[in-house]
């Protein structure tokens, strides 16, 4: 029986809160090495707002992400030029194991040691990965739609970025979300990027606490493939 969701300090992410928080682990020491520096770029009295925004508790203004993103504009565009010009090494390809998920609202995955690969994946990116799977149910979009494929990598120590979408067996479960901060350290909130489907006036995909020492297998989303050939 699924666990009541534990509701967070806001009632819904906002998209740009969340691409905040991607770029926010991306850049920081990069491009700022600070909490206090980034507060005063984005005009911000305290950096303990940046901190609120990290930990999802306090969305961020549309216009101060366009400031952020403008401001370090050339960090993120020399991150790009590096991800396509990593050098490609020959390999077989990751496989490909065409698992199945229930029609809930948390996808529940079979176990892919329970199947044998359909194929292999085999692109530029995606050489340090360990298997790929595909995605059945909307409550990742629109970043992972219904029926693409996602390129994984298996984080063995559990260390989570957060604001990263990842691949998580917990429980009975299986299950694709973005993993945000928790109120403890010991702790994640996994997020569902579809924040428009409603039943009964409530998120029908809500947000839930999950303890990290209760996820049994932790992997990183590194690439997604909307069409796969094998």
């Amino acid at each position: 029986m699924e666990t009541r969701p534990r509701i967070s300090k806001i009632k819904h992410v906002r998209p740009e809160t969340l691409e905040f928080i991607i770029l926010y682990n991306q850049l920081k020491g990069r491009a700022f090495s600070s909490n206090s520096e980034l507060a005063e770029v984005l005009g911000f009295n305290s950096p303990s707002s940046i901190t609120e925004i990290i930990k999802s508790r306090q969305n961020i203004d549309p216009d101060k992400l366009q400031t952020f993103k403008h401001r370090y504009q050339g960090f993120l565009e020399s991150k790009a030029a590096v991800q396509i010009n990593v050098p490609v090494r020959n390999f077989a390809g990751i496989p490909m194991y065409e698992v199945t998920a229930t029609a809930s609202g948390v996808e529940v995955y079979n176990d892919i040691n329970d199947t044998r690969p359909v194929g292999h994946m085999n692109f530029p990116g995606i050489e340090d990965c360990d298997f790929a799977l595909p995605v059945w149910g909307h409550s990742m979009y629109p970043y992972l739609e219904n029926g693409c494929w996602v390129a994984l990598k298996i984080i063995h120590d559990k260390k989570i970025l957060p604001g990263e979408v990842y691949y998580i067996e917990w429980g009975d479960y299986r299950m694709y979300k973005r993993l945000l901060a928790g109120d403890k350290p010991d702790e994640v909130i996994a997020h569902s990027d579809n924040t428009t489907e409603m039943i009964d006036g409530k998120l029908k995909y809500s947000p839930f606490t999950i303890k990290i020492s209760e996820i049994k297998k932790l992997c990183l989303v590194k690439d997604i493939h909307k069409k796969h050939n094998h």
